[in-house]
């Protein structure tokens, strides 16, 4: 696992005309950890995942990587630094899976035998057959497609994995079983994970934090543990009120009440 001073968000402003998206945010996510965010659509979740990797640059405060900030930073290094998963997967229909997986080690000048093992390395990390590699990313379900863009993101052993509704667009029982599996990777290999989700309750279940979001500003920063014992913010209590009262109602169904 990384050392350091993690990533630090400081007075992060982002604004859209009349409209302040990312509104004064100051966060600090030591390494290693896995950060849900979560609020209403328009509430700056998205907005403040790509300042990290300056898909977005704000227009007040500073974000640092490791103590370093990240404005003064080389852009292609600070990139390769970075894993980034979304909803649209985003693999280029016209190459193969291995060559969707292999396209950042392939701009990096890495040995093609590296590039080969690194290919079938992350196919057997995520649970992907070998024979896959071949394979053009029309001819794989949703789920298979999903886990090579987790794959693609990996590829150059970046410490820090962005996810943005990575898994939206999945049925539930695949939604769930990639969550899971990405949650192992996670720890498995030391990550620090920034995820924005309209889901609350993959946020409570996958991250170790969750920071709620409102306006653009944060409404609350705690474990899932303390949300769910309830909040005084009506918006964050609002939230988290629907997890609970299903976790209550699938424990009467399981001790046999109606």
């Amino acid at each position: 696992m990384n050392t350091g001073a993690g990533i630090e968000f400081d007075a992060v402003v982002k604004v859209y005309g009349s409209i302040t998206a990312v509104d004064q945010v100051s966060l600090h996510i030591p390494y290693g950890q896995f950060v849900a965010l979560i609020g209403a659509s328009g509430s700056g979740k998205t907005t403040l995942l790509k300042t990290l990797n300056r898909l977005i640059d704000p227009d007040a405060g500073s974000i640092r990587l490791g103590g370093e900030d990240i404005g003064a930073a080389d852009l292609p290094t600070l990139r390769r630094r970075i894993g980034y998963v979304f909803q649209g997967i985003g693999l280029f229909p016209h190459l193969s899976v291995g060559e969707n997986i292999a396209m950042v080690p392939s701009l990096l000048g890495w040995p093609k035998a590296a590039i080969a093992a690194r290919v079938a390395e992350l196919l057997e990390l995520v649970d992907l057959p070998a024979d896959l590699a071949a394979r053009r990313p029309a001819a794989l379900s949703g789920g298979q497609q999903q886990r090579v863009g987790v794959a693609r993101a990996l590829a150059a052993r970046p410490a820090i994995m962005l996810m943005d509704e990575p898994f939206g667009a999945l049925d539930p029982v695949t939604r769930d079983t990639l969550g899971q599996a990405y949650r192992a990777l996670h720890d498995a290999l030391g990550l620090t994970t920034l995820m924005v989700t309209h889901d609350v309750q993959e946020a409570l279940l996958l991250a170790d934090r969750i920071v709620v979001m409102k306006a653009g500003r944060i409404l609350a920063d705690d474990t899932p543990q303390v949300l769910m014992r309830g909040h005084d913010n009506l918006d964050v209590e609002a939230l988290i009120a629907t997890p609970r009262r299903q976790a209550e109602r699938v424990r009467a169904l399981m001790e046999g009440g109606a």
